[in-house]
Formats: C-alpha cells, structure tokens, sequence
C-alpha cells in the first residue's frame, strides 16, 4: 500500500546571491589534491547589449589551509546574473575572489560562454604552479 506524505507548504526563505565566499578547514592540508566544480548555469549580462550571456563554469584547485564551501559558491556565482560583465573579466574576478577566499596552492577557472554572434568563448584563468598529483 502507498504511503501518503503530508506536504510542508509553510513559508520558505528566500535564498539570495552574494558576494562572499564561505571557507572551512581542511581536513587533509598534508597532501596535494585537486577540487573540482563545476557550474553549467552561469549566467550574467552583456554589458554592451544588456543581453544575457551563458556559461559554463569550472573551477579546479588543489586547496592548502582551506576548502569553499559548495552553498556560498553556488550563491556568489549566482550573484552575476544582473550584472554586466565582459567574458574576459567575469573569469577573472571569479579567480581572483577564489583565491582571496580559500588561497589555496594553485587554482584555474575556464569560462566556457555559449555562442554569441557565432562566436565562441573560452576564458582560462589561472593562480600559482600547479602541484604534481601522483596517481
């Protein structure tokens, strides 16, 4: 027999974008790992057109002291989305932010922007020399 569940229709809080990025220990800083995320609904503003741009984007770092935690990434990416931004910069900023945050010991961020005006783009950004991963 199916069992019914009572829906919680009560009032929910609104989630918001934002600006800063939350940080946690690492539980591991000993040893040389790579983070990845990735972000296939990014979007922000043309700052020419005012039309909206569509990206995919990937973050990848090999952390020392801290780790980003996923909700204030997630929250801070959402934050372009009514903001005009050059493709070039939007990258940019996004690494540089990361990097003020969770300094970690080497990071990159691709911007991978949909067509637009048949022409496509790909933004790659990168912070310090990347550790050699065994494995």
């Amino acid at each position: 027999m199916a069992r019914r569940m009572k829906a919680d229709l009560g009032p929910r809080k609104v989630t918001e974008p934002g600006k800063s990025l939350a940080t946690f220990p690492n539980p591991s800083p000993g040893r040389d790992y790579e983070v990845r995320f990735e972000c296939p609904e990014f979007t922000c503003v043309c700052p020419m057109t005012g039309q909206p741009d569509f990206a995919t984007i990937r973050l990848r770092y090999v952390p020392d002291q801290h780790l980003v935690e996923l909700k204030s990434l997630k929250l801070y990416l959402w934050s372009f989305r009514q903001e005009g931004a050059f493709h070039e910069d939007v990258t940019n900023r996004i690494l540089n932010d990361f990097v003020a945050a969770a300094r970690p010991r080497w990071a990159e961020v691709v911007g991978d922007f949909n067509v637009r005006g048949g022409i496509k783009t790909e933004i790659r950004a990168v912070h310090g020399k990347r550790p050699t991963l065994d494995g």
